[in-house]
């Protein structure tokens, strides 16, 4: 199978030194964040993301439990998935689309020349439930897998697919239960693991902006980190993209400071820094994901309303792969609130990308 590789973006993914030192050999402090995201509460999530590759398939389980397995078409842009939630009661869905702009979809399947049929809605062809089972039975012993367009026939590649699904059985506590993908077995379904907890992220309340604006001066103090100095460097090629800066008041006396840092044909990176109100005690922004810490996260938008900093990280200009993240301010630092993850570029929009982490608002 054909796949367009994803070029990540790794101005953005890179995590830097603990600390950044000046001209005058001062210290930086950074706010600091682990490799693992830091939960909000003492309830963590009992279960790590993780992924897997077999062959043309790759399966991503996100901390909540849920797997995600994701093959391509033979040649072209086209997908087909499998999504299987954690827990005894829950019910697999498979979904097929043929791009984020592609022609209508067929409502028939071919697996080894039988027909399979398919609920077709905004270009993605859906089955849930026992239909769904049958269908993935199916698909572990088909040899050939194809949709109909409303031009042609795109045939998805099915090697891998039966090892991808016993790793999900295997990884959510299935193997050998009547709930289990592909190795079913007599165990009743309440033998199956639950989902696990999610941790709890808690936003501070919103604060006034009043005062604040885009484009402002960075304070001197800010100016002079070498960091900045890199990034002013690396920038001076636009001076109009150099002047779009960040001003947000966090806290009563906390700013959070948005220095554009690099920019290319579709991805802008900035650099985030807090000071107090007067500009001073400069501190880098390191910020959490399920990897590498992220200090430029790249095409970020910050809404003060929610105290959510998104970023959205393209493999590609179409924006069908990539990397998504959601952090949450708590008034104290930014944790990780939400992210996703697609690694080969096949024409899935954002919303159908796997969940590598999720949490759930404090009560």
């Amino acid at each position: 199978m054909r796949r367009i590789p994803l070029v990540l973006l790794t101005l953005g993914l890179v995590s830097g030194l603990a600390a950044c030192q000046d001209e005058a050999g001062q210290t930086v402090e950074e706010t600091k964040a682990p490799g693992a995201p830091p939960a909000a509460s003492a309830e963590p999530a009992t279960v790590s993301p993780e992924s897997r590759t077999f062959r043309d398939w790759t399966v991503v389980c996100g901390n909540d439990g849920t797997c995600t397995a994701f093959g391509g078409v033979e040649s072209g842009t086209g997908w087909l998935r499998i999504v299987m939630p954690a827990g005894p009661e829950a019910v697999p869905v498979v979904e097929l689309g043929m791009g984020m702009d592609a022609e209508t979809l067929q409502r028939t399947l071919t697996l080894d020349g039988r027909a399979y049929g398919l609920d077709v809605r905004d270009n993605v062809a859906r089955v849930a439930g026992e239909r769904a089972r049958a269908l993935i039975a199916a698909l572990a012993g088909a040899r050939t897998a194809a949709i109909g367009t409303g031009d042609d026939t795109l045939e998805f590649s099915v090697s891998g697919i039966s090892a991808s699904l016993l790793w999900i059985d295997e990884r959510q506590g299935r193997l050998g239960t009547v709930t289990a993908l592909i190795r079913e077995g007599d165990a009743p379904a309440p033998t199956v693991p639950a989902a696990p907890a999610l941790p709890m992220v808690a936003a501070a309340p919103a604060v006034a902006q009043t005062g604040m604006k885009n484009g402002t001066q960075l304070p001197d103090a800010v100016e002079d980190l070498a960091r900045v100095r890199d990034c002013r460097v690396d920038t001076d090629f636009s001076p109009d993209f150099q002047y779009a800066t960040q001003q947000h008041r966090l806290g009563a006396d906390t700013v959070l400071w948005g220095v554009p840092c690099f920019r290319g044909a579709y991805n802008t990176g900035y650099l985030y820094v807090l000071t107090d109100n007067g500009g001073a005690s400069p501190r880098i922004v390191s910020l959490p994901t399920t990897g590498e810490a992220i200090k430029t996260p790249i095409n970020p938008d910050y809404d003060p309303a929610t105290r959510r900093l998104e970023a959205f990280g393209k493999g590609r200009g179409l924006g069908d792969c990539g990397t998504i993240h959601q952090w949450i301010w708590t008034g104290r630092e930014f944790v990780l609130e939400h992210e996703r993850l697609m690694e080969a570029c096949m024409g899935v929009t954002a919303d159908l990308w796997p969940v590598t982490w999720a949490t759930r608002p404090a009560t």
